[in-house]
């Protein structure tokens, strides 16, 4: 097969770029809604709504999925916040996303030189190679790295390292990571950027099984019940809410979570998620992971 062959194709069941043609892969159960997530990697805002996805998926996962789009243009960058700064790159600035309640471990410094925000882009469209699954666990994973270790996520070996902890394909990941599969992925995901005029990141672009219905666009961080309407409207009926999985379940389901994700979970506040936590700590099934603005859970898996 020559290398036009193997250029990476687009598959809206999967919600992933990048598959080979010739490749049969598993389908995915279809649902009637599907949200276009634009994101950057290096966003703090991007990482502060990561408590209000969670709480979405937890309570009407079963009618939405969720599709990554990295946002490729200067124009969204320019509009990102960051805890990532350097003297020469003004997309970057030092304010902590702690305010905004996801915990971090403070700003992250890294000279302009070092920085090849290319490159983590690219290794986010090479796990996803490996499934929605995988690309999903490695996005959080790579998250942490930055935010909490303060780890520049656009190096090489540190890409690698991630992948690794984000239990992915080692040998698959390495050779992605320069595959024309994802570099075609990542050229999919700026032409959509484009093609549905992102400004800024988070972006939120709700679409339903009606393809003649134009997409329903979000820009920025909104209270909770606004997302809950606008799943109301794109689906025209009220969505049924899953019943409670407890604390305990959500930290088997996610392994490594915030205060903060497991109050807006469990829909209580961060003094009552932190009791309930310490409680669980003491019985030995979870252990605290501080950092500079806040605490993160380690679920504790039996042998």
């Amino acid at each position: 097969m020559n290398p036009q062959e193997m250029l990476a194709t687009c598959d809206d069941k999967q919600g992933v770029c990048g598959l080979n043609p010739g490749v049969s892969y598993p389908t995915k159960q279809l649902k009637p809604i599907e949200i276009y997530t634009f994101i950057d990697p290096l966003c703090s805002e991007c990482w502060a709504i990561e408590p209000i996805l969670k709480k979405l998926y937890l309570e009407y996962g079963a009618y939405f999925r969720i599709r990554v789009i990295l946002a490729g243009k200067l124009k969204v960058w320019n509009a990102c916040p960051s805890l990532v700064s350097t003297k020469k790159n003004k997309r970057f600035k030092e304010d902590p996303p702690g305010a905004k309640g996801m915990s971090c471990e403070g700003a992250v410094r890294f000279k302009a030189d070092e920085l090849e925000p290319y490159r983590a882009s690219l290794a986010i469209k090479a796990a996803e190679l490996q499934g929605p699954q995988a690309g999903t666990r490695f996005l959080r994973k790579l998250r942490e790295y930055l935010f909490l270790e303060k780890l520049n996520i656009t190096d090489e070996q540190v890409l690698i390292n991630c992948a690794r902890d984000a239990g992915l394909d080692l040998e698959a990941f390495t050779f992605d990571l320069y595959s024309p599969s994802s570099a075609k992925a990542l050229q999919c995901d700026a032409k959509t950027t484009k093609e549905m005029d992102v400004e800024s990141v988070p972006t939120f672009v709700f679409f339903n099984d009606n393809v003649e219905e134009e997409g329903m666009k979000v820009s920025g961080q909104y209270p909770y019940h606004v997302y809950v309407q606008i799943l109301e409207e794109m689906l025209g009926f009220k969505p049924e809410r899953a019943e409670p999985i407890g604390l305990e379940g959500f930290l088997k389901q996610h392994s490594f979570v915030a205060t903060v994700e497991c109050a807006a979970a469990l829909n209580i506040s961060e003094e009552e998620a932190t009791k309930q936590l310490k409680l669980l700590k003491l019985q030995q099934k979870v252990e605290a992971v501080p950092y500079k603005y806040g605490t993160f859970w380690r679920y504790i898996k039996k042998e």
